[in-house]
């Protein structure tokens, strides 16, 4: 099953945690902007027909494209396009993997205890966008 979100790529923020002193305890919530992003990733496999395959093993593949800086010169760019020149820039590929594989919880798995394979990059492209890639181990 493949799909893509489209949009910047984004990581999974932490969670803020504060004392809530009407409640007079502490509480954690997740950023707006990380939950407004889930939310994304799961319309997107949904709206590309994906089905809820439970528990099993998972071998996921993302693609972290991210758009061409229009700060690059003319022979930078065309670096870029051909993939000799890849972004370092944040978010990190370990916390865009957290917010795709936590937002599929539910959804395309009971949970992403089950990939067992994981294959993650990041590059430049025509638009920015990640594109995701699911395949079930198991029958």
């Amino acid at each position: 099953m493949k799909f893509i979100v489209k949009g910047k790529p984004q990581g999974k923020a932490r969670a803020r945690t504060f004392y809530n002193g009407r409640l007079g305890k502490m509480q954690s919530m997740t950023p707006q902007n990380t939950v407004d992003y889930e939310n994304l990733v799961r319309w997107s496999y949904k709206a590309a027909g994906g089905t809820y395959y439970g528990k099993g093993l998972f071998r996921v593949v993302i693609r972290a494209i991210y758009d061409i800086p229009a700060s690059f010169s003319k022979k930078k760019r065309e670096a870029a396009a051909m993939g000799e020149i890849k972004p370092c820039v944040k978010p990190d590929v370990d916390n865009i993997t957290k917010s795709i594989l936590d937002a599929l919880n539910g959804v395309a798995y009971y949970d992403d205890s089950g990939v067992i394979e994981l294959k993650v990059s990041k590059e430049y492209g025509d638009s920015a966008r990640v594109e995701v890639e699911i395949e079930c181990l198991t029958e």
